[in-house]
């Protein structure tokens, strides 16, 4: 595409140049530039993409978006918001992919990962072609890409699309979080449906307050248009339950479909039965009821796997082929994830790395533990420290005994936060292993018939950041190691 083409889609900026090259790729990182390409200067916490403008010129670029003067030899096109930018020429240089493709967000403090499983699997049974974006990983068409971030920058994203448009995707079920949606990477994307799961404590290292983090997850919400006309209608999905729904509710015109247990809302769960194998309800919607037999457990794995079908409802699924779906999924990779053993002892592996999402996980391992509960538990560092002693008290209340030890802590010192995680303990039935491997073979050396422990914080993540580099990190591999070396 031409240069001057892709510029028409701006509604300002300044250029001393007349060139018009043709732009054959888009980047945002200097060491992925082509000849050709068109590198945008972006500007992020750690690296600022103006540093690196001379280099994307020297590796062949045909111009450079950017906020601020840069002294290169190819034309410069200078912009008030080089993401904004980026967003807006990236779903112009790639044919606006979303607008084909039905494309389902789902937000919330917890449950992202789950729901948009879950609705992949509802959708791929009922013969959609789907793809889906998120933390584990970006997957359609046979295909697994790794992701830095949950939600990927608007690039990264159009890209993607575009790619799954290729390869024959119809629908895509995609995590968004509230850094995506404040810092604009979900630009240009037209969502079809709008899920929100939850709003708890997280992330205030970024949003500062709980009202701002509201706000953020509203965000999405809000940008699904206000217009009401035949063939391509938004819809929104809402959790009744949450208290923050009603302000959700206000942050957008689309078309409402609500869902909960307690409180009153279109599509319900009721006669709920919590099981150690699994939960059993009725689905229920207008006059419509189907029995859904779960093979995960807990009253947040009804909330996960009501959002998911409350998403393919609105998507044109029936609840019948809903609810064969959802009783054949086997779970979800390091969410309430049980670890195979020998033993007669059980070891569960959860990313739970919220003080609601742990909660959730431990009152669920209390309604059927036989014996002993324990916890190895951590928190990561460079994230929201106020939640820190908010996680061991829940820990200590709800476990009989807690592991503190190290999750990612990134450039913090694990001991320092430890000590923020004590401060939250009251009484004297923990321990400090900051080792997370010798705190794990700890847990597993001391455990009891019937104990269930629960490692919770990093679920599926293969990998463990201290300082910049990760370190190949397995909870469930050390786990099973742990046990094998106890058993000789």
């Amino acid at each position: 595409m031409q240069l001057s083409k892709l510029l028409g889609r701006l509604p300002s900026y300044e250029t001393k140049s007349n060139e018009d090259p043709l732009i054959k790729e888009l980047y945002m990182d200097s060491r992925e530039v082509t000849e050709g390409g068109l590198f945008f200067c972006v500007k992020g916490y750690t690296v600022d993409g103006h540093d690196y403008a001379q280099q994307a010129a020297e590796k062949g670029a045909a111009a450079i978006i950017a906020e601020e003067d840069v002294s290169v030899s190819v034309p410069v096109i200078k912009v008030k918001d080089s993401k904004r930018a980026m967003a807006l020429l990236s779903a112009a240089f790639y044919g606006y992919p979303t607008t084909k493709l039905h494309l389902i967000g789902v937000t919330g403090t917890n449950g992202k990962t789950t729901v948009t499983h879950l609705i992949e699997k509802i959708l791929t049974d009922h013969k959609i072609n789907t793809g889906i974006i998120g933390t584990m990983y970006m997957r359609y068409a046979g295909k697994e890409v790794t992701t830095a971030n949950t939600t990927p920058e608007s690039l990264t994203l159009q890209k993607s699309f575009a790619s799954m448009v290729d390869e024959g995707v119809e629908a895509v079920a995609m995590e968004v979080s509230s850094h995506a949606l404040e810092l604009g990477r979900t630009h240009g994307a037209q969502f079809d449906v709008a899920v929100f799961t939850n709003l708890s404590q997280d992330h205030l290292d970024f949003h500062e307050t709980m009202d701002n983090y509201a706000r953020a997850k509203g965000l999405l919400f809000a940008q699904l248009g206000n217009g009401y006309e035949e063939g391509r209608q938004p819809r929104a999905v809402i959790n009744a339950d949450d208290k923050t729904a009603g302000l959700i509710q206000t942050m957008t015109a689309a078309p409402l479909l609500t869902y909960g247990i307690d409180n009153d809302a279109d599509m319900k769960a009721e006669n709920i039965r919590i099981t150690e194998r699994g939960t059993a309800f009725d689905l229920t919607i207008g006059e419509e009821r189907e029995e859904i037999t779960l093979k995960m457990t807990g009253r947040f794995s009804v909330y996960n796997a009501l959002a998911a079908a409350a998403a393919a409802y609105v998507t044109g699924v029936g609840i019948k082929t809903i609810a064969g779906s959802l009783s054949s999924v086997e779970g979800v990779a390091g969410r309430f994830e049980r670890v195979a053993l020998e033993e007669d002892f059980h070891v569960i592996v959860d990313y739970a790395h919220t003080p609601d999402s742990l909660q959730n996980v431990l009152e669920t391992i209390r309604e059927f533990a036989k014996g002993k509960v324990s916890v190895v538990v951590g928190c990561g560092g460079d994230r929201d420290k106020t939640k820190r002693p908010e996680m061991a008290k829940i820990a200590e209340q709800l476990a009989d005994f807690v592991y503190l030890t190290s999750d990612n802590p990134r450039s913090e010192d694990p001991a320092v936060i430890i000590e923020h995680m004590k401060a939250g303990m009251s009484g004297s039935s923990y321990t400090v292993i900051e080792n997370r491997r010798e705190a794990i073979y700890e847990a597993v050396r001391r455990a009891e018939k019937d104990e269930i422990i629960l490692i919770a914080g990093k679920g599926h993540e293969t990998y463990q950041t201290i300082g910049k580099v990760n370190y190949h990190f397995d909870d469930r591999e050390t786990a099973r190691e742990a046990a094998a070396e106890a058993r000789q």
